[in-house]
């Protein structure tokens, strides 16, 4: 915790970003430093259909019918989640809300509770240096670690630094092709909630293109901003 004073609400955040913008990374470096919790949908899911809750049950039902979890299963399982003693200081929210649709069910959630959107973040990228990022990476398959074509190769070439290793493998979604497609499919649905949330006035925008640390210290900044009470 970095001691900052939060709202008499715990704050909500939501980060949006595409496919290797490093959301998740964001998210738990956030997590380390504020105490928030983040919550992404597919975890969500798979939680309340282990734990049994009704909402968890529906979903369930509709997973095995070969159906799509409805927007309001996911309200339900988000809204039993919320409430639950570790998001009272706080949550990020990942891969939800997807459309304007969600956008406007989670504010009449977290209006039950007087609850808000604090800020809604879009990690900006690059996509033609994100196809690059995306496109050039591969794993050792023995050991897991990670090399680029171009940002990091093994010290002797086809053999992981880490376990000698001589076997890796690439992603098959990872072609220069497929990497275009998901960005261009990801500005399409993401468009319309750019657009939402800049008309709420919590809209905020980090560069999400350089290293690591830098990227941390300006959300950490725009979080602070958007957290701390006027």
């Amino acid at each position: 915790m970095d001691g900052t004073t939060h709202p008499a609400t715990p704050p909500v955040l939501i980060l949006l970003g595409p496919p290797g913008a490093g959301k998740g990374t964001q998210a738990r470096m956030l997590e380390e430093r504020f105490g928030y919790v983040q919550l992404s949908t597919g975890d969500l899911l798979r939680a309340a259909v282990a734990a049994g809750t009704e909402a968890g049950l529906a979903a369930d039902a509709v997973m095995k019918a070969g159906g799509l979890v409805s927007d309001q299963i996911v309200i339900d399982i988000l809204r039993d989640r919320i409430a639950e003693a570790d998001c009272a200081g706080g949550v990020i929210l990942d891969g939800f809300p997807r459309t304007t649709v969600q956008a406007e069910a989670l504010d009449v959630l977290l209006g039950e509770t007087g609850q808000q959107i604090d800020a809604a973040v879009s990690l900006e990228v690059d996509d033609a240096a994100m196809v690059e990022r995306i496109s050039g990476r591969y794993t050792c398959a023995g050991c897991g670690e990670g090399y680029h074509d171009s940002f990091k190769i093994p010290a002797k070439a086809g053999v992981c630094d880490s376990c000698g290793g001589n076997e890796m493998k690439r992603r098959a979604d990872d072609t220069v092709e497929a990497v275009g497609a998901r960005l261009e499919a990801y500005h399409a649905q993401t468009a319309p909630l750019i657009t939402y949330y800049d008309g709420q006035g919590v809209l905020q925008r980090v560069g999400a293109m350089g290293p690591i640390d830098e990227v941390a210290t300006t959300l950490g900044r725009v979080v602070t901003e958007a957290t701390t009470p006027a």
